[in-house]
């Protein structure tokens, strides 16, 4: 079970389960064009979040972090993009992924806030 505040096995897990939404998936062009942009967003946070870790200064650390923000924000719209057009069999795990992604926006987005007070 991952821990609340392991940031880093919290994003892991949210790209594992943005992937496994379209593992088993009738293809369709909005769909397809959708899930692999969602794929990258969302691993891409967990991604860059290791590239956070190895921040040089507070500034680096701050830019570093908007970049994790940033693929977080695109893959929250994509989920709410895919929610609205009913394009995902599996609404409940889509809503409980879009539930993690909203949780995580804003804890980056307090924690680059905090950075920036600094």
């Amino acid at each position: 079970m991952v821990r609340k505040f392991d940031l880093e096995e919290r994003l892991i897990d949210f790209g594992v389960q943005c992937i496994k939404l379209f593992v088993k998936i009738e293809k369709s062009y909005a769909l397809d064009h959708l899930s692999k942009q969602l794929i990258r967003s969302s691993t891409g946070a967990a991604l860059n979040y290791g590239e956070v870790q190895g921040a040089e200064s507070n500034r680096d650390f701050i830019h570093k972090m908007g970049i994790v923000l940033k693929e977080l924000k695109e893959s929250r719209v994509n989920f709410k993009i895919q929610i609205r057009a009913e394009l995902l069999k599996e609404i409940a795990l889509a809503e409980s992924s879009l539930k993690e992604c909203e949780e995580l926006v804003a804890i980056f987005a307090k924690s680059i806030k905090t950075a920036k007070s600094k």
